[in-house]
């Protein structure tokens, strides 16, 4: 997928779970380690990518209507990637309702009709739950980032974006009660 056409659809958690991430970024940047605090766009915010495609995404916020605020629960590191580099995230425990929520903002999304599809790791069936703390991590620097990520997270999922790549914006698409 080329970065330029990605549009994505992302879950944000509360002030508290955002902080919290946040703290950690800044451990790892404080470190001298790769770390998101460095990408300092508005619309970085911690988050838990629902979909992801390189095309457009006709999404009818009404989908998600009346849907209720719940509980998430980040919990010890991933590791993405194959070579000398890593993507570092934390885990998010699947729930009932973060696994609903996946099936519906899919749902509403309809299938990809692109020759890529929906990028691997939001697919149904395949997708990881994460929420990215550091891109391009040195497979070298990762006792030192692991020990700076310690413990859940615990938090509320609040709202619905999309991120449009291209035009870079966000959308949000619905608040969850």
């Amino acid at each position: 997928m080329t970065r330029a056409s990605v549009v994505s659809i992302e879950l944000l958690l509360d002030e508290q779970a955002e902080a919290a991430v946040r703290a950690e970024w800044q451990a790892l940047a404080s470190a001298g380690l790769s770390s998101l605090a460095a990408h300092t766009a508005p619309s970085n915010r911690p988050h838990i990518t629902l979909l992801v495609r390189e095309e457009p995404v006709s999404f009818d916020p009404g989908a998600l209507a009346g849907r209720s605020a719940f509980g998430v629960r980040l919990g010890g590191p991933l590791l993405f990637g194959s070579d000398d580099r890593r993507v570092l995230a934390r885990s998010v425990i699947p729930s009932f309702d973060l696994l609903a929520l996946h099936r519906d903002v899919h749902a509403a999304a309809g299938p990809a009709s692109g020759p890529t599809g929906d990028a691997a790791h939001t697919a149904g069936g395949a997708w990881t739950p994460h929420v990215t703390l550091a891109r391009r991590m040195r497979t070298a620097d990762l006792e030192r980032a692991l020990e700076l990520v310690t413990g859940e997270i615990a938090g509320t999922a609040r709202a619905v974006r999309r991120w449009d790549a291209a035009t870079r914006t966000v959308t949000e698409l619905c608040r969850l009660r």
